[in-house]
C-alpha cells in the first residue's frame, strides 16, 4: 500500500493471491463407488455398468476448478483380467470398462476384479495424487446363440409288446454347448419320420400311439431332431429302432418245424437254438419229455427189414427157428395169397381183413412141440368185434375140433391156450393164460414173446415182461391118432372141415422154436430199433439235469431254465442203418413247470415239429459172370455133376452227385460242375434165388445140389423145389459168392437134353435192393461110341475124336481147358447131319447103280468116286491112327474130294473126323507147341466096293 496505490484495491489482490496459495494443496482422494456390476455380450467389447463408472474429488469444486481436481484415470487390479478401464472426461471423472479381448461365455460367463480411481495430485512427477479405494466389479458376459444341439447316443433302441401303449418306449437325449440357460437348454423334440404310430414329448420320451401289431411290423425306424430354446435344430438327427414283439407267450422258442436228416452222416443236433421262454415268471421246477413218434415206419420203428428169421440169427438164436410167416417163394408159398402192406420199405407185413387164413404144411413145424418152446411175433390190432381171433391154432385135422393150443385176441386180452398130453393122473392143469394189455387194441405195432414152459409162461411185450392176471385150469386131452392141423389167423375146425375165429389185424414175424426159451438179450435185440434220440451232455451242465433215456423217448428235469437250455441243445438223433427208412418222424416235447408263486405259474404248450429222413443213395447190385458154356454129358451124369456159377462175381455200388473243378478254356478260373461218381460199397444180402428158365425140374433124373455144410458154416439156409433153390440168411456178399460157386446141376438121363437154362437173383432187406437178373445157359455135349456092323442099310458108324486142348467157340465160353473132350454143340449138330446126308447119298447112289446101269458108268466117268457102286453088305471103316496131321492133307482121298469139289460142283461131305481135323487147323500152331494129339483120320475100306 505504501507505494500510492488504493489501500482497497490492494488488499483484495493480496487477498485472493492468499486464497489462491491455500486451495491448492491436495487434501481429499477421489471417490468412487463401492461396487459396479456390468453386462458385456459374448464377442462384444463394451461393458455396461450398474451404476455408470463415474469418480468425484473434493480438490476440484466446480467453481474452483484446477489441476488438482482433476481425475487423471483408472487402474484395474487381478490376474489376467482381460477388461481395461478407459477415461472419457478427466474433469468429471466419468469412465467406461472394456473389454481386451473376445470373450466367450462357455469358457467364462462370469469375471470378477477390483478397481481405483486416482487424481492428477501435483508434486515432482506426481508424487502428490491420490488414489481412491478399490471398488468391485462384477461382470456377466451374456450367452450367443452359437451351438446347435447334439444327440447323446449314435441310435436309440427300444422293445415293445403288441397290443399295448407306452408312455415311455425309449427316451432320446441332446444337448447344446451353449452357456446361457436360455440356449443351452433343450426345448422341445420332434419325430421328423412321418406317418408312425409313435409321438415324442419335450423330455424326449417316445411313446406309442396306437397298439402295435407284430404281424403287421415287427420293427419300426424313427428320425427324430432337437430344439434349443432358441430355436435352433440340431446339426444331426438321430435314428431311433423301435422293435415290436409278439405277446409274450411262456413256451419254446428258437426251433424250427421241419429238420432234414441225410443218411450216413452220424447224429443230428435236433435243437441247437432252442430256449424256454417264462416271461419272466420265477420257476423252481422243470420236466421236459421229448418224444420221437415214429410208430409210422416199418413195424414201431426204423429196424433192418432183413426176414425175421435172419433178424433171430444176428440177435444169437440159435437153430430149431421156424417161421411161419416167410416171405413168398418158390419153397414157401403159402403165403402167396395173402395181401402185404407195402407202406413200409419191404418190411414183411401181412394184412389179414378177417375172412383170410392159412394151412401151414406139414413138415415145416413137428406136430407135437417139445417143451419149452416160444412162440414170437409182431401184431398189429384195434379194437374191434368182440369175438375171438385166433393168431395161431393148432387143432384136430380131422372129426373133431379139440385145440391143443392156440393163441388169441379176445376182448383185449390176449390169451394163451395149451392143453396138456394125457398123463397117469387126470387131473385139471393150467391151460389158459390171460393177459389184459392196452397194447393189444392200440393199433401200434408191438412184439411178442411168449416162453412156454408149463405151468409158467412168461410174456414179454415190447422187451418188457408182463405177469398174467388170470390162469385157468383144464382136464389133459384124450389119446388120439388124429392128425393135427396148424393155422394162422383163424382156427380149422375138423369136424366141420371149415375156418373159424378169424383175425382182422396185421402180423409179421410169428416164429416158433422148440426145446429152447428165448433169453432176454435176444428179445432186447429183437426189438430194439435201429433209431433214436440220443443225449451226450458236458460235465457242467450234466450235473444239475436228470434224464432217461430211451430210444424213442427223453425226460430232462432241472430246477432252472439255464441248464435245461443247455441240455435240450445237445439232443440228437442217430439212425445206424446202412439204408434208412426215408419219411416223417414225427417230434413232440411236453413240459410241466411249477412255479415258485404257487398263484400263478406258467403254462407251456407243446412244441411239434417233424424230422424228414431224406432218400438214401440206392445201391446197385450187380451179378455177372460166364452166362453161356457147354459140358460133356458124362459130366452132367457124374458125382459132381455141373458147376452153374463157377466165376460168380457180385458187386455193390452206388452213384454220388460231386463238385468237380473244370478249367474252361482261356480262362485261368476253374468252373464247379456237377459229375456223377460211382464206387463200390460192402453191405450184406439176405437172399438169392436160382430158378429153373422153362420146364420145371424132373426130380426123376436131375436136380440142383450144394455142400449143405459149407452152407451151414455161413450160417445160411437152403430150400429146393423143382422150380430151383432159395439161399436165405443174411451174409457178406462174399459169403453169397461163395456158397453160390458150389451149386451143381446134376442129369443123369441127357439123352434128350441139349441144354438148360437158369436165373439168378439176389436181393438185401426183404427184397428192397434187388440185383440184375443173371441168366446162365449150361449146353449139352453128346459124343457117340463105336458100334458093331449094321445090319443091311446101317449107317456108316463114327468115333468120337481122342481128346485134344480145349477151345472157343461160337457162342460158348469153355471154362476148364482140362476138360478135354469138350466139344461145342453145334459141331456135334454138324456131325450129325453131315453122317445122315452121306448115308443119304450112299442109298441114293446103291438105288441109281441098280436101276440104270449105263447112267451110272456115264456117271463114273465123270464122277468116279461119288457115283461109286457100294457093296454096304461089307462096309467098313478103319482108323489110321499112325497118320498124322501133314499126311491127312497130302492124302490122295482130300485130292480127290477137293476134285470132286471143282469138277461135279456138289457139296461137300464133311464127316465128324474132317470137322474136327478142320477145327485143329485153326488152332494148330498152338496146339503143336503143347504136344497136342491130333485127330486120328478116317480111311476107307474100298476093297470090297463093286463099280
Amino acid at each position: 500500500w505504501g507505494r500510492g496505490e488504493p489501500e482497497p484495491t490492494q488488499f483484495l489482490a493480496y487477498l485472493k493471491l492468499a486464497k489462491s496459495f491455500s486451495f491448492t494443496v491436495n487434501k481429499h482422494k477421489p471417490w468412487i463407488e463401492m461396487t459396479y456390476h456390468g453386462i458385456v455380450t459374448e464377442n462384444d467389447d463394451e461393458v455396461l455398468l450398474d451404476p455408470p463408472l463415474i469418480a468425484l474429488d473434493k480438490d476440484a469444486p466446480l467453481q474452483y476448478a484446477g489441476k488438482e481436481g482433476e481425475i487423471c484415470g483408472f487402474k484395474i487390479h487381478g490376474q489376467d483380467v482381460p477388461f481395461e478401464a478407459v477415461l472419457l472426461d478427466k474433469s468429471t471423472g466419468e469412465g467406461v470398462i472394456r473389454a481386451k479381448e473376445k470373450l466367450d461365455c462357455e469358457l467364462q460367463k462370469e469375471h470378477t476384479f477390483t478397481i481405483q480411481a486416482y487424481d492428477c495430485g501435483e508434486g515432482p512427477n506426481g508424487t502428490n495424487l491420490k488414489k481412491s479405494h478399490k471398488a468391485t466389479v462384477h461382470i456377466q458376459v451374456n450367452d450367443v446363440n452359437e451351438y446347435s444341439p447334439v444327440f447323446k447316443e449314435a441310435s436309440y433302441k427300444g422293445t415293445v409288446v403288441e397290443g399295448k401303449k407306452y408312455n415311455n418306449i425309449v427316451k432320446v437325449d441332446a444337448v447344446d454347448a451353449d452357456c446361457s440357460f436360455q440356449y443351452s437348454q433343450i426345448c422341445s423334440y420332434e419325430i421328423v419320420t412321418p406317418n408312425v404310430p409313435f409321438a415324442i414329448n419335450k423330455d424326449g420320451y417316445i411313446q406309442n400311439t396306437e397298439k402295435l401289431n407284430h404281424s403287421k411290423e415287427n420293427m419300426y425306424k424313427l428320425m427324430v431332431t432337437a430344439y434349443d430354446c432358441g430355436k435352433k435344430r440340431a446339426s444331426e438327427d438321430v435314428l431311433v429302432k423301435i422293435n415290436v414283439n409278439p405277446v409274450c407267450k411262456p413256451g419254446w422258442q428258437g426251433w424250427s418245424k421241419r429238420l432234414e436228416y441225410e443218411p450216413g452222416t452220424g447224429s443230428l443236433l435236433l435243437f441247437p437254438s432252442m430256449h424256454l421262454e417264462t416271461c419272466g415268471e420265477p420257476v423252481s421246477y422243470i420236466e421236459a419229455n421229448i418224444q420221437l413218434e415214429n410208430k409210422n415206419i416199418g413195424k414201431g420203428c426204423d429196424r433192418d427189414t432183413y426176414s425175421e428169421k435172419s433178424r433171430h440169427v444176428l440177435c444169437g438164436t440159435g437153430t430149431g427157428t421156424v417161421e411161419l410167416l416167410p416171405a413168398p417163394s418158390i419153397s414157401a408159398n403159402w403165403t402167396l395169397g395173402l395181401s402185404t402192406d407195402s407202406d413200409h420199405d419191404s418190411d414183411q407185413v401181412f394184412e389179414f381183413n378177417g375172412t383170410q387164413a392159412i394151412k401151414i404144411p406139414e413138415g415145416v413145424v413137428s406136430t407135437s412141440l417139445i417143451e419149452p418152446f416160444t412162440i414170437s411175433l409182431w401184431m398189429r390190432h384195434t379194437l374191434g368185434s368182440k369175438e375171438k381171433e385166433t393168431i395161431l391154432c393148432n387143432s384136430d385135422k380131422t372129426e373133431m375140433n379139440r385145440h391143443h393150443y392156440s393163441l388169441y385176441v379176445h376182448n383185449c386180452h390176449l390169451v394163451f391156450l395149451l392143453r396138456q398130453d394125457p398123463t397117469e393122473t387126470e387131473s385139471p392143469k393150467p391151460a389158459e393164460y390171460h393177459w389184459k394189455l392196452d397194447q393189444v387194441c392200440d393199433n401200434e405195432w408191438h412184439h411178442y414173446v411168449l416162453n412156454i414152459d408149463v405151468p409158467s409162461v412168461e410174456l414179454y411185450v415190447d422187451g418188457v415182461t408182463y405177469d398174467p392176471f388170470l390162469v385157468t385150469e383144464d382136464y389133459p386131452l384124450h389119446t388120439s391118432n388124429i392128425e393135427t392141423q396148424l393155422t394162422v389167423a383163424a382156427c380149422w375146425q375138423g369136424g366141420i372141415s371149415r375156418m373159424s375165429d378169424y383175425f382182422k389185424g396185421y402180423l409179421a414175424g410169428l416164429m416158433i422154436r422148440a426145446g429152447k426159451l428165448e433169453e432176454k438179450r435176444v428179445i432186447d435185440c429183437l426189438y430194439t430199433c435201429k433209431e433214436g434220440l440220443d443225449l451226450q451232455l458236458p460235465k457242467e451242465i450234466g450235473r444239475s439235469i436228470r434224464f432217461n433215456p430211451s430210444q424213442s423217448s427223453l425226460t430232462l428235469k432241472s430246477d432252472g431254465t439255464v441248464n435245461l437250455n443247455g441240455a435240450m441243445q445237445h439232443i440228437s438223433y442217430l439212425n445206424s442203418r446202412q439204408f434208412p427208412t426215408p419219411g416223417i418222424r414225427q417230434l413232440r416235447i411236453s413240459t410241466t413247470v411249477k412255479c415258485i408263486s404257487e398263484d400263478s405259474c406258467v403254462f407251456v404248450p407243446d412244441a411239434e415239429m417233424y424230422l424228414m429222413v431224406l432218400q438214401p443213395e440206392e445201391p446197385k447190385i450187380s451179378l455177372s459172370g460166364i452166362d453161356h458154356f457147354a459140358r460133356s454129358a458124362a459130366e452132367f451124369e457124374s458125382d459132381e455133376g455141373v458147376t452153374l456159377f463157377p466165376e460168380l462175381r457180385i458187386v455193390s455200388t452206388i452213384t454220388r452227385e460231386v463238385d468237380v473243378e473244370v478249367e474252361a478254356e482261356g480262362t485261368d478260373d476253374p468252373t464247379v460242375q456237377e459229375s456223377m461218381l460211382s464206387e463200390e460199397i460192402m453191405h450184406n444180402l439176405d437172399r438169392c434165388e436160382v430158378t429153373v428158365i422153362d420146364e420145371e425140374l424132373d426130380s426123376e433124373h436131375e436136380s440142383l445140389e450144394v455142400d449143405m455144410g459149407l452152407v451151414h458154416q455161413y450160417n445160411l439156409q437152403i430150400s429146393s423145389s423143382t422150380l430151383g433153390m432159395v439161399i436165405t440168411g443174411v451174409n457178406t456178399m462174399a459169403s453169397y459168392e461163395q456158397v453160390l460157386h458150389l451149386i451143381r446141376y446134376k442129369n443123369w438121363h441127357t439123352e434128350a437134353l441139349f441144354e438148360r437154362k437158369f436165373k439168378l437173383v439176389c436181393s438185401e432187406l426183404s427184397a428192397r435192393y434187388v440185383s440184375n437178373h443173371f441168366k446162365v445157359e449150361v449146353s449139352v455135349i453128346h459124343t457117340a461110341n463105336p458100334a458093331e456092323h449094321a445090319n443091311a442099310m446101317v449107317q456108316p458108324q463114327f468115333i468120337s475124336p481122342v481128346q485134344h486142348a480145349s477151345m472157343d467157340l461160337p457162342g460158348h465160353n469153355l471154362v476148364n481147358a482140362h476138360q478135354a473132350s469138350v466139344v461145342p454143340s453145334a459141331a456135334t449138330i454138324v456131325i450129325v447131319v453131315c453122317v445122315s446126308f452121306l448115308v443119304f447119298m450112299i442109298i441114293v447112289g446103291v438105288f441109281r447103280i441098280r436101276s440104270a446101269h449105263q447112267n451110272a458108268m456115264r456117271d463114273q466117268e465123270n464122277c468116279k468116286e461119288n457115283e461109286m457102286d457100294w457093296d454096304d453088305s461089307a462096309l467098313t471103316i478103319t482108323v489110321n491112327p499112325m497118320e498124322t496131321y501133314e499126311d491127312q492133307h497130302s492124302s490122295e482121298e482130300d485130292e480127290e474130294q477137293g476134285d470132286e469139289a471143282e469138277d461135279c460142283e456138289e457139296e461137300d461131305e464133311i464127316t465128324s473126323v474132317e470137322s474136327g481135323s478142320s477145327e485143329d487147323e485153326e488152332g494148330g500152331e498152338q496146339e503143336d507147341q503143347q504136344g497136342a494129339n491130333r485127330q486120328q483120320q478116317l480111311e476107307w475100306d474100298d476093297s470090297t466096293l463093286t463099280y
